[in-house]
């Protein structure tokens, strides 16, 4: 290579090698910063995809953790209803089979009668008050709104209203409006009429507990609508109809997993009314001994309706109690997972980052004696 002093052929070279240390290094020093081994998709391309992926899991993951411990919590509360119910069903044990003695009279059943209907009253306002962040829980979830003809379900395991008087006609119920603020219901050949008890006849005024009695012109007997929950009105339905629907228990979906799988990421959880009306002691009395030994048969069976529902909230808090477990299992691997693809290893980066720094310097040092030897050729002119 012929000497000169028009192109410093050794500085090129310094000065490229010092932007190859100063880029390694600025490389290094963003790892160290950030805590990644991966910065930018150039790092691997493939680790930053699976990395992102894995870290959404885990925030699902986390999120769904949260989901389970809500859900324990809400079945704490709709167990904690029925056993404050189960005490009631004992005490009202004790009532019915204390009038069904024949040492009492009439006007001391009435007495025992009167704590009794009041215990009754407290089973449907524990029900009805139940909630968890404003959602019911145990008094089945029935909504009655206005609407325009339906049917509806007039088996004994339908809560939605109680049939008072004949209910001996088998099959569907059908309801339709008749006028504005009236409509009917019909039991095969047999058609019961009644009116919204409102004063604008759309059913706005309409509240829990509400009775609509329905007649019929060509029989004595009669039919008790008995609106046992909440109901929503809607004013864009016409005046006059009603749609009355539900059941005695309440479903929930809870979302314990990522979302990957609409079936199995859910837990399914059903909660059994236990109002009065569910638990079919609404219509009781002890006022006599025969009333009172039915009364006894119905609160032996309610007891062991409430038994029932309990058991089936233990099962699935049980079940929502191993779902939280696995999440957190599933949390600390995928985590684990995560850490492998994306977080930096500190002690090697910094070796490498110190490595760096000495190239960085010692090319600096370099470029200074490359810009040096042109000087050096100047001798050569003396």
């Amino acid at each position: 290579m012929p000497l000169n002093i028009i192109s410093n052929f050794a500085s090129h070279i310094a000065q490229r090698n010092l932007a190859i240390s100063d880029s390694a290094a600025t490389t290094s020093l963003a790892k160290l910063s950030s805590g990644s081994r991966v910065v930018s998709a150039k790092d691997d391309a493939a680790s930053m995809a699976v990395g992102s992926r894995l870290a959404a899991e885990v925030v699902g993951l986390k999120q769904a953790s949260v989901n389970a411990g809500q859900a324990i919590s809400m079945l704490q509360i709709a167990d904690g209803a029925m056993s404050k119910i189960n005490d009631i069903m004992i005490r009202l044990k004790s009532l019915s089979v204390q009038a069904g003695s024949g040492q009492l009279s009439g006007t001391e059943r009435a007495m025992l009668d009167t704590e009794y209907q009041a215990l009754v009253s407290e089973v449907d306002r524990i029900s009805n008050d139940t909630d968890f962040a404003g959602t019911q829980l145990v008094d089945g979830a029935i909504s009655v709104d206005r609407s325009s003809a339906t049917a509806f379900e007039t088996a004994d395991g339908v809560q939605d209203i109680i049939f008072r008087g004949d209910t001996s006609t088998a099959g569907d119920a059908t309801i339709a409006s008749s006028a504005a603020g009236t409509f009917s219901v019909t039991l095969g050949t047999d058609v019961f009429t009644g009116s919204i008890p409102s004063d604008t006849n759309d059913g706005s005024s309409m509240s829990t507990g509400t009775v609509v009695t329905l007649t019929n012109t060509s029989s004595s007997n009669k039919v008790d609508l008995v609106l046992n929950t909440a109901y929503d009105v809607d004013l864009t339905k016409a005046d006059g109809t009603l749609d009355l629907s539900g059941s005695s228990t309440t479903s929930f979906s809870f979302k314990v997993g990522t979302g990957t799988s609409s079936t199995a990421d859910e837990i399914l959880v059903t909660i059994s009314s236990v109002s009065s009306s569910a638990l079919s002691i609404g219509t009781t009395s002890i006022t006599s001994k025969a009333d009172a030994d039915i009364a006894s048969v119905a609160i032996s069976n309610a007891i062991d309706d409430i038994q029932t529902a309990r058991a089936d909230v233990g099962a699935n808090q049980n079940r929502l109690e191993f779902a939280a477990a696995n999440i957190a299992t599933a949390t600390e691997n995928t985590e684990a997972a995560r850490s492998q693809l994306l977080d930096l290893d500190v002690a090697s980066e910094m070796s490498n980052f110190t490595s760096k720094q000495i190239l960085m310097q010692a090319g600096v040092s370099m470029l200074a004696q490359a810009n040096q030897l042109p000087q050096n050729l100047m001798q050569l002119f003396q």
